[in-house]
């Protein structure tokens, strides 16, 4: 999957430090992202690529020994960043660039920039929130309000009916593959009774057996990813919440044509499943 990045290590322990020439900075516009392909892997700008624009730099992480910064134009930039050699790309590029570690650097830096980007005022009494400097945190001096990083839990589902398992597509969506019934778990409810409610509501069928499978962080949503199989209780009569859902049916290990992305842990789910659940 996307974090899957050994034998390169993650290290996300915040550092209140600035950053040196050779540091990679990430550079974000909504969700588009700077970047430029060398020999067809993602690059990012090194710090001394930027020596003409007036920034605000944050730490982010890093990886083995190289560390990633975010700069904000805007408010903290006043200049739009363009480099010689460097463009916009939909940060969608992340989920087929090469360099698995460069690419997941990438979207989790663009979870970060949405949070930093959403969380500039304290929603309690609208003051100017300020960055800690000990933790990744962003506080309010008048009423001492904390801000974490927002991380969303949700499940993805493979039910199964004996030698089939049930895959769906989207609706309204730019992601038409095949996929597996997905939600967010709701305020006072289990990730168990989340994944339950989710199969009722998207195609009307009763669960059975939850039983965990993995976790994913999953950036491009924010979420928190929980694997979950379980089995088909009662009819297999599929009632298609259309607003969900393009589409759904039962397929058996033959019928499925996909192939493993190394990306998301619902491809992975289905490919245990034609393989050898």
């Amino acid at each position: 999957m996307i974090q899957d990045i050994y034998p390169r290590i993650y290290h996300n322990e915040y550092q209140d430090v600035k950053p040196d020439d050779h540091d990679f900075i990430l550079v974000f516009d909504k969700n588009t992202v700077l970047v430029r392909f060398q020999d067809g892997k993602l690059r990012y700008p090194a710090l001394k690529e930027m020596k003409g624009f007036v920034c605000g730099y944050y730490y982010l992480f890093s990886i083995d020994h190289f560390r990633y910064f975010l700069a904000f134009p805007g408010n903290e930039c006043g200049t739009a960043i363009t480099i010689d050699g460097y463009g916009y790309e939909n940060v969608t590029v992340f989920r087929t660039a090469l360099s698995r570690h460069t690419a997941f650097a990438g979207i989790t830096a663009h979870h970060l920039f949405n949070w930093y980007r959403d969380n500039r005022f304290c929603g309690r009494c609208g003051s100017e929130l300020s960055h800690d400097r000990k933790e990744r945190m962003l506080f309010c001096s008048e009423c001492h309000n904390m801000v974490y990083p927002k991380i969303a839990p949700a499940v993805i589902v493979g039910v199964l009916n004996g030698d089939k398992i049930l895959m769906s597509k989207y609706a309204g969506r730019s992601y038409t593959n095949y996929a597996l019934i997905a939600g967010f778990t709701e305020i006072g409810e289990s990730v168990e009774q989340t994944v339950a409610r989710e199969v009722m509501e998207e195609v009307g069928l009763k669960v059975k057996n939850i039983r965990y499978y993995k976790s994913q962080p999953w950036a491009f949503s924010g979420s928190l990813l929980m694997g979950f199989f379980c089995d088909l209780d009662g009819s297999d009569e599929i009632r298609l919440d259309t607003s969900e859902l393009a589409e759904a049916g039962w397929y058996s290990r033959g019928e499925i044509t996909l192939e493993d992305d190394h990306i998301s842990l619902t491809r992975e789910m289905i490919m245990k499943f034609k393989s050898s659940f």
